[in-house]
């Protein structure tokens, strides 16, 4: 059964309620080769996923380049994108490089990542004028933010140029820096409200709920603010789960049987800043910091993942 589409917000884009997020076979994570990623790519396209969401950081642009060759059409697909542009200089190359490692003609969503407030959408603002210039030229469809902050969302709400708004939104509220899970559903209800197109990203709380996947998933779905929900697929299995939540509300035992249920690892990223949170959180003292960076011992580890929830840059993960 092939996914619908849908509106993204009022961009006059229509997209697959998943969008692929693309994390995860970056170098960030899995660290696929282009063919590997280029293959899974065109798996969820033919079933119907017509929307991927990366970034500048993830250095992917290669995975996707290798798949847009496979389908028939351009037109046929909606690539988001997003970058620390914060001036015209860095806003230009960031857009340059995703055109020309894509070799795609336009992007159809240039998203400044990561904003916090007003204060950091008003500072990237110089970014912000340029990616305008370059949608009235026809070579980015919509602009917008992606966010980990309630408060970001909600300042979205006084820049109407900005079309379209990334939040992160699960059931725990897992990485939601400044509030909780029912300020952030608030904040988006308001930022759709007012017109925005609305794709959630970390419907499993960076893989802390997939234990519980079906019900973590469905509490995304079921909030009618949002208009897809990006998320990492790492095989045909993956992509075939989140698809049939999606149509039919739960995984197929046949779908659930080729799941890779290896043992999990709790990982920290490299970008690490050593602010020392998660060690205070782990009651099983698993955690201690060794030139600045926070370094796991597996053999205390216990994989609850209440040091994730404590982590301000959200690069602690369970997988």
């Amino acid at each position: 059964m092939e996914l619908s589409q849908v509106d993204l917000g009022n961009t006059g884009i229509k997209v697959s309620k998943i969008c692929y997020g693309a994390l995860t076979m970056s170098p960030l994570q899995m660290d696929f080769s282009f063919e590997r990623g280029a293959e899974l790519l065109y798996y969820a396209f033919q079933k119907g996923i017509n929307f991927l969401d990366t970034a500048d950081y993830y250095d992917n642009y290669g995975h996707i380049r290798e798949f847009l060759k496979q389908i028939p059409s351009r037109e046929n697909y909606v690539i988001g994108t997003k970058s620390y542009a914060y001036s015209t200089e860095t806003a230009k190359q960031t857009l340059d490089r995703a055109l020309n490692e894509m070799q795609t003609d336009y992007v159809d969503l240039f998203l400044l990542h990561e904003q916090e407030s007003d204060a950091t959408i008003r500072g990237h603002y110089e970014a912000i004028e340029y990616l305008l210039r370059k949608k009235e030229e026809g070579l980015i469809r919509a602009v917008g933010i992606s966010t980990h902050f309630i408060e970001a969302v909600n300042a979205s709400i006084d820049y109407p140029e900005l079309e379209v708004v990334m939040p992160i939104i699960n059931r725990s509220g897992i990485g939601i820096v400044d509030g909780s899970r029912l300020e952030m559903e608030q904040a988006i209800a308001s930022a759709k409200g007012s017109g925005k197109a609305i794709y959630a990203m970390k419907p499993f709380g960076g893989g802390h709920l997939i234990s519980d996947a079906v019900n973590s998933f469905n509490y995304v779905n079921d909030l009618k603010t949002i208009d897809s929900i990006a998320i990492g697929m790492q095989s045909e299995a993956e992509i075939d789960a989140n698809c049939q939540l999606i149509n039919l509300g739960y995984i197929e035992d046949e779908t659930f049987s080729r799941l890779d249920l290896k043992s999990r690892k709790l990982h920290i990223a490299d970008w690490c800043i050593g602010c020392g949170n998660c060690v205070k959180a782990c009651q099983q003292n698993a955690l201690k910091l060794i030139n600045q960076k926070a370094i796991v011992d597996e053999n205390k580890c216990v994989k609850c993942g209440y040091c994730a929830r404590r982590c301000p840059e959200f690069c602690i993960k369970v997988y």
